[in-house]
């Protein structure tokens, strides 16, 4: 079994239940271990919509990255993604931060994910997890990684 960290953001609908509705379908394929905090956050890229819930996950799973990453894609067309444009608003968005200590860079799959370091809304729930697993290419833990970014507009979110 791989240990993995997914991110999991939504900013449509009814967000706390998407992301457990989300979470709800990762089953068998994906054995959740943990969950972080609910964090709301500001949009990123495109900042004209709604603010958005997220999360991490960590769980384990014998998918191998490609079926994995094909898997949850599946779930999110399953639960009712469109996707209208890249960092548009979204009914769930699910993705690959870390799959073990693995470095691997395919066509459409980058793990460890490509801008998860500039990512203040995906460092604050992935630090609940994981603030001493190191980022196999930087060479930093996500703690250090969390201290270079601007957090100011990230809150917790009570379900």
């Amino acid at each position: 079994m791989s240990l993995i960290y997914i991110a999991l953001g939504t900013n449509l609908g009814d967000r706390a239940e998407n992301l457990r509705a989300a979470i709800d379908s990762l089953a068998p394929e994906l054995r959740v271990t943990r969950e972080s905090t609910i964090y709301e956050t500001p949009p990123w890229g495109y900042t004209e919509q709604a603010h958005f819930l997220n999360m991490v996950i960590e769980a384990e799973t014998s998918l191998e990255p490609r079926t994995l990453l094909d898997f949850l894609k599946k779930r999110e067309a399953d639960l009712g993604r469109v996707k209208l444009f890249r960092n548009g608003p979204r009914l769930i968005d699910l993705d690959i931060l870390f799959y073990d200590d693995l470095v691997l860079e395919e066509e459409n799959l980058t793990i460890p994910h490509p801008r998860l370091h500039e990512r203040a809304f995906v460092l604050v729930p992935l630090a609940d997890l994981a603030p001493e697993f190191e980022h196999p290419l930087l060479k930093k833990n996500i703690a250090s990684l969390l201290k270079d970014v601007d957090c100011n507009e990230i809150t917790s979110f009570s379900v």
